[in-house]
């Protein structure tokens, strides 16, 4: 097997087992889980940064504030994503959130659109119309918009298009986002602790090594998606991310019993056809295409992965 395949297929099984890890910490509130995220990224990184001696990037920031500004826009999509996936999984909503990693690509191929002026081609827009079908059945039902699954799918989406151009890679970037975060998170953590209430303090030993192993669990999928990524195609890369968020479907209604009434059904089924059309389109234009062609730009926004 490709060692890229390899690569990428661990960073989705754990990434589609992120519930697993949130679900031990439900007796943490989602915020502070959160701040926790944010700063132990942060010294995980770090640390990673020095044993590999990677620091040449700091120039850039230094000559171009822009791209520091860039990162800062990129942090709070990222925090506000982390945040709304904590609390979902805490709040037994886990097949809500694997419902927005379902819709992800398609929403950055949207944006592209939208944002990009990437042109579409007819079997993509009658994929993001099946699955906003999908979407509006499941909205019809519970009278009010899927406003979690939504919420992770745009805020990634937009995410997935600052980072697309940035000219930092995964770890640098991480690195510099969680800089950005950090303060706060620090000054959240500092303010709880001042009013007796910051859960560190008082948990046990296992949860605050749970809480501490927020770091690792945050970077390593990260790097093992950005090795995969690098050796193998795009197309590939893309099919192989609907394996997270069928994980994450499989933990919401077999391990945590949540509920999947006959309105999920549909609307999911809907989203999982839009899906199919969106592959299967995407597939065909690979192989009608030349080996030495770079993959058009929609296929390429809808490549990029998912990552809670």
């Amino acid at each position: 097997m490709n060692s890229g395949v390899v690569y990428a297929l661990a960073a989705y099984v754990l990434w589609g087992l992120f519930p697993l890890y949130f679900k031990a910490l439900e007796q943490v509130p989602s915020l502070q889980i959160l701040a926790h995220r944010m700063a132990w990224s942060l010294l995980f990184v770090a640390l990673l940064l020095v044993v590999f001696k990677r620091w040449a990037w700091i120039r850039l920031l230094r000559e171009q504030p822009a791209v520091l500004a860039r990162f800062a826009l990129s942090a709070v999509l990222l925090s506000t994503n982390w945040g709304i996936y904590i609390w979902s999984v805490n709040s037994n909503h886990v097949v809500d959130a694997s419902l927005g990693y379902y819709i992800n690509p398609l929403v950055n191929v949207a944006l592209g659109s939208v944002l990009l002026h990437e042109r579409l081609r007819r079997m993509q827009w009658v994929a993001l119309l099946i699955a906003a079908g999908g979407v509006s059945v499941m909205a019809l039902e519970v009278g009010h918009v899927p406003w979690i699954s939504l919420g992770l799918a745009l805020t990634f989406g937009s995410y997935a298009l600052l980072r697309k151009t940035a000219p930092l890679g995964a770890l640098e970037g991480l690195a510099v986002e969680t800089a950005v975060l950090f303060p706060l998170a620090a000054a959240y953590l500092y303010w709880l602790s001042t009013q007796g209430i910051n859960a560190f303090a008082s948990a046990d030993l296992s949860t605050r090594g749970l809480l501490m192993a927020a770091g690792p669990i945050t970077t390593i999928p990260l790097l093992l998606f950005a090795a995969g990524a690098r050796r193998m195609s795009m197309t590939l890369l893309g099919v192989l991310q609907y394996i997270t968020p069928s994980l994450q479907l499989a933990l919401g209604v077999w391990l945590y019993h949540e509920p999947f009434a006959q309105a999920k059904v549909i609307g999911f089924g809907l989203v999982w056809l839009g899906l199919a059309v969106f592959l299967f389109d995407g597939l065909r234009a690979a192989w009608s295409r030349p080996a030495a062609q770079a993959p058009s730009p929609g296929e390429d926004a809808a490549a990029i992965t998912t990552k809670p």
